[in-house]
């Protein structure tokens, strides 16, 4: 898995803090590792954006963007509205193969979900894992509504012939609710994947040390973490 793309069923869904659990567990394990953010929106140019909060949360990454815009908008929205070159997917592509040239994984975060555009042709994260050849990880949100956007997420990887390596929830809640708990169950039903994690919430704010010691059990064994789901299952479902 040289290069693995993260989505997530919509915004603020916790991609970029799973994205940095997934980095600081490959870190853990000896890998070496590049993040890469396919477009970067709602941040000026003298402020950190997705790729170097993944860095400071997780380690010594190698933190890239293929481009930048200010406006926290849609890729294609913020690139138009800029007066700026929207991003291609084939230019993702191209910076993530050349990043797995030399490295052990390539982390490529999109923005929003997987069918946000990137450019007037349509082009969307989809298509960079698609050229790339890549699995997708999908990050969904715990509660109410969750299971509706996951699906829909999964039926359209499904149609494209994309992997979908599984689920993984942003951020759990310290006290879930009845739907968060019985979605433990119904997330992996709806994807036809596994759940592979589920990072508590708040978990972003913890000092960088602890979150790269916590964060190999807040994953699966095949994201190289010991997140059990069954047992997780049994302590928070219904």
């Amino acid at each position: 898995m040289p290069v693995l793309v993260i989505t997530g069923t919509g915004t603020e869904v916790g991609k970029t803090v799973v994205t940095a659990a997934v980095a600081a567990t490959a870190l853990a394990g000896g890998r070496s590792v590049a993040v890469l953010k396919a477009a970067q929106t709602g941040v000026r140019p003298d402020e950190s954006g997705d790729a170097q909060e993944v860095a400071r949360l997780a380690g010594p990454v190698t933190a890239a963007e293929v481009a930048r815009y200010p406006e926290p908008l849609a890729p294609w929205t913020a690139a138009r509205r800029a007066g700026r070159a929207p991003v291609r997917p084939e230019e993702v592509a191209e910076a993530a193969g050349k990043l797995a040239t030399e490295h052990d994984l390539v982390l490529v975060e999109g923005a929003g979900g997987l069918l946000v555009r990137f450019d007037a042709a349509g082009g969307t994260l989809a298509d960079v894992a698609g050229l790339l050849g890549a699995p997708v990880l999908l990050v969904a949100s715990a509660g109410l509504g969750t299971l509706n956007t996951t699906e829909l997420t999964a039926r359209e990887l499904l149609s494209r012939g994309l992997e979908l390596t599984g689920v993984v929830v942003g951020s759990w809640p310290g006290s879930p609710d009845l739907a968060s708990r019985c979605n433990l169950a119904d997330l992996p039903e709806v994807a036809g994947a596994p759940l592979l994690g589920a990072v508590p919430a708040g978990a972003g704010s913890l000092p960088p040390a602890a979150f790269r010691s916590a964060a190999p059990h807040w994953l699966a064994p095949c994201l190289r973490g010991s997140w059990d789901a069954d047992a997780f299952r049994r302590r928070e479902g219904p």
